[in-house]
């Protein structure tokens, strides 16, 4: 991964986790983290996901818990999570671009859609990052995705969830 990328992936989770804000810009109180997967704005133009048969539910993802170890969020996992991980998943969401251009191969799916370009109403229970074998067409509407979902329990950026080999699904 270009060095790059990484400062865009760690840009993106600092603002998701409301660490980061512009000069000026008023931060409202974000719920703890662990706390749900986002809150979905409801002056948004977008509705919200629905829950569909054979689609990972955001309600599942969001069910992760946090504590604070040496000065680090680590997450726990409940067994429904953890049985999930390394396995073949559809999961449904809205893109957050990652590289320039309108074709993604590497975005994070979202469980609510964004307010602004530069930050997102949930924290890491309601994120995904995705890594696709072709790219796949950016758009404001959710997109579903099938992959190998992988349960981080320490990654660096502070994910909890990666999918990878991704495809969209028609």
């Amino acid at each position: 991964m270009s060095t790059d990328r990484i400062k865009s992936t760690a840009l993106l989770l600092a603002l998701s986790l409301g660490m980061v804000a512009g000069a000026g810009a008023q931060v409202p109180a974000a719920p703890a983290i662990g706390q749900g997967p986002g809150i979905h704005d409801p002056r948004s133009a977008f509705k919200p996901l629905q829950e569909r048969e054979g689609v990972v539910s955001w309600p599942l993802l969001a069910s992760v818990t946090t504590k604070l170890e040496n000065k680090r969020l680590v997450p726990s996992f409940p067994a429904g999570v953890q049985q999930l991980d390394k396995q073949k998943v559809k999961i449904q969401g809205f893109m957050m671009p990652l590289e320039p251009g309108d074709k993604q191969r590497h975005f994070l799916l979202s469980s609510v859609p964004t307010s602004c370009n530069f930050c997102t109403a949930a924290g890491p229970e309601g994120l995904v990052e995705v890594r696709s074998k072709t790219p796949i067409r950016y758009t404001l509407e959710p997109v579903l995705v099938e992959g190998t979902l992988a349960v981080l329990a320490n990654d660096p950026y502070g994910l909890f969830y990666r999918v990878v080999d991704a495809q969209p699904v028609n």
